[in-house]
């Protein structure tokens, strides 16, 4: 693949595909909504007044650039240069402020008044409910009853930022319920409510819309690795991907730059052959969910199978469609990570660097016994969030009490 091939797939055409996925397979209801966003997005996020607003909000209120931190232990344990992009210190405690920021502004630009959002881990919760109290907005975030109870500390954060947490009690009870609660509400509420997505997923324009309000990641580690090392482009960067939001913004900048190998770290549950697992890219096939084509875990009969992961903020059945197409051309190699697995990276990182990573990171830290990484490589690894939100998940399973 050329570059100009590689710049051109890596945005999506005026229906929304990467390749063979992405678009948006809605209903009928939603079509106004939809066309609004697609109307509308492009124009305001490129306005001088929206770039003027998000850079000071991002730098003001959330606290970037977060650094781009060294690793000199861990780069010891893996003989080679281990970077850490430190998304973990940003406000709220995860890369998911940088999206909500930039849609509440969006949303608030095209009129609307109520907010409603999905979330596993309860960061993208947490996030929305941080950007609404701060627009005065009223905020509604639905939350898997099971995610619920092991994520309760951001349930009490989201209450106390003033936002309803609504349970999603069908199914699996986690995140995939959540979306599908919340686009219900959105049928229900067309006019007055702005669906603030968390990942790239969904309908077009949605994935494209995530990814460049993430693109803050790499736009910020290109210059800042630049800066150390006076090199141009590390040899690898590496992301945990569920959605894939923080990922897509970890890659967005190097994209086009076949020199930078990508790796995204997917969460193998249990294992691959276990049947409780969110490895969709391993094991998922072409579909639909949540109105994009794309891979995700299904039956025989097209039926989504119910995923599984330790970290809520990756059990999800599917992926997003830029993740799809990366995997389908060869430009990102996805590999799949236990809890087990994650839980041993989380701890390794804690002793080592004395930095308690979030589960869903922990899967990228973990991608590296997976790699075959050479002493002279430069890595960058996402922390996605802060292990905060997982500590009675730590608890119960290193034995910590």
């Amino acid at each position: 693949m050329t570059k100009e091939e590689l710049s051109k797939s890596f945005h999506p055409d005026e229906k929304g595909f990467y390749g063979p996925f992405g678009g948006a397979f809605i209903p009928e209801m939603l079509i106004p909504n939809i066309e609004n966003l697609k109307k509308n997005y492009l124009k305001v996020i490129h306005s001088e007044t929206f770039k003027k607003e998000f850079k000071s909000l991002l730098q003001d209120y959330a606290g970037r650039p977060t650094p781009l931190y060294y690793a000199s232990r861990l780069s010891k344990k893996y003989n080679s240069h281990i970077w850490l992009k430190r998304e973990d210190l940003t406000h709220t405690g995860s890369h998911k402020i940088n999206n909500t920021i930039g849609q509440i502004l969006l949303a608030r630009e095209m009129g609307k008044k109520r907010i409603i959002a999905e979330t596993g881990a309860g960061q993208h919760g947490v996030a929305t409910a941080t950007v609404c109290a701060l627009a005065g907005l009223e905020c509604i975030v639905y939350m898997g009853e099971i995610d619920i109870k092991r994520q309760a500390p951001n349930v009490a954060r989201m209450k106390m930022l003033g936002a309803e947490v609504r349970a999603a009690t069908s199914g699996s009870r986690t995140l995939k319920d959540a979306t599908n609660e919340a686009i219900r509400d959105w049928i229900a509420h067309p006019t007055e409510t702005y669906y603030l997505i968390g990942s790239v997923v969904g309908p077009h324009p949605y994935p494209d819309l995530v990814a460049r309000l993430q693109s803050i990641i790499s736009e910020e580690s290109k210059q800042q690795f630049r800066e150390k090392t006076g090199n141009e482009f590390p040899d690898y960067v590496v992301a945990c991907v569920g959605g894939g939001s923080n990922a897509a913004g970890s890659f967005y900048h190097f994209l086009e730059h076949p020199q930078v190998k990508l790796i995204g770290a997917e969460a193998a549950g249990m294992g691959l052959s276990s049947g409780k697992t969110a490895a969709s890219m391993a094991l998922g096939e072409t579909g639909i969910i949540h109105g994009s084509m794309t891979y995700l875990m299904q039956t025989d009969d097209g039926q989504i199978t119910e995923p599984y992961s330790i970290s809520a903020g990756l059990d999800y059945p599917g992926v997003g469609p830029l993740h799809a197409w990366l995997n389908k051309s060869g430009r990102a190699k996805y590999l799949s990570v236990t809890d087990k697995e994650a839980l041993q990276a989380a701890l390794l990182l804690t002793r080592e660097e004395g930095i308690i990573p979030a589960l869903e990171s922990a899967h990228a830290l973990a991608a590296l016994n997976q790699m075959e990484i050479k002493p002279d490589d430069n890595v960058i690894i996402t922390i996605s969030g802060r292990g905060d939100k997982d500590m009675q998940t730590f608890m119960d399973q290193l034995n910590l009490v």
